[in-house]
């Protein structure tokens, strides 16, 4: 079980060694790589000395000044959009070919789950409220980011990530029933689990999830999204909630026996 690949296709073709299933909670895409500027697709399209100042940008806390410049970068080229897509597309061919079947694999808020369909099959499950019998259990699936109150989409973007409202993520949940095993990408709304150290900030979490946990109790709660938290688990009544871990670093699934 993993989650924020974020491009680490090499270590994702080991993950399914010895188990009887790949479980992915999605950011398959390595957009900004805050280790590495050279890296990822802004690192190609534009170069790690303008990543690092988008990144340094990104740490603070002045959004429009953030907002501004990644714009005046995209504005600088003829297509932004397919540069992009075709930049995306390359990672996907190299992600979904190193997983392991069966793989049940959820999108993040940085994917592009509009793509996905064309990788699908061949025991690779795409997932999105919906839920998935393994090894005797029930899995139940909702992927994506929740977006800020009061967003407003430019049209002209290159590339937009994957978020819905709480609203949708709640319909999400609703879909897939009750569950023994929660798959989401961010974690249900716990403190603990939705602070970053790092980053010295709450990253978001699911009240709706969080909800459904404490209605249903579900055996696990299982997630990604903040790479840094407080704590990786944390115990919600009867439910065990697990951060699986910062995949792209660490190259580590996270097991869950039964």
């Amino acid at each position: 079980m993993v989650s924020d690949v974020h491009g680490n296709a090499e270590a994702l073709a080991r993950a399914g060694d010895g188990a009887d299933a790949l479980v992915v909670l999605g950011d398959l895409i390595d957009f900004v790589d805050y280790h590495d500027h050279s890296k990822g697709i802004l690192g190609r399209v534009f170069g790690a000395e303008k990543v690092g100042i988008f990144a340094e940008l990104r740490r603070g806390t002045r959004r429009a000044d953030t907002a501004s410049y990644i714009r005046s970068l995209w504005d600088g080229l003829a297509d932004a959009r397919s540069v992009v897509e075709e930049a995306v597309l390359e990672q996907y061919h190299a992600l979904f070919s190193a997983m392991s079947a069966p793989t049940y694999v959820t999108p993040g808020n940085v994917d592009s789950p509009h793509l996905w369909p064309q990788f699908a099959g061949a025991g690779v499950h795409v997932l999105d409220g919906e839920a998935a019998e393994i090894g005797g259990l029930r899995f139940g699936f909702a992927g994506g980011g929740l977006m800020v109150p009061g967003l407003v989409r430019n049209p002209n973007a290159p590339w937009f990530p994957y978020l819905r409202t709480e609203e949708d993520m709640a319909s999400a949940l609703d879909r897939m029933g009750q569950v023994d095993v929660l798959c989401t990408h961010i974690p249900p709304l716990v403190p603990e689990l939705t602070y970053d150290v790092v980053a010295r900030r709450p990253e978001w979490g699911s009240r709706a999830a969080l909800e459904k946990i404490r209605r249903e109790r579900p055996r696990w709660s299982v997630f990604g999204h903040v790479h840094q938290p407080l704590a990786r688990r944390v115990r919600v009544g009867y439910t065990e909630c697990v951060n699986v871990g910062h995949f792209q670093r660490s190259g580590k699934p996270h097991v869950l026996n039964w």
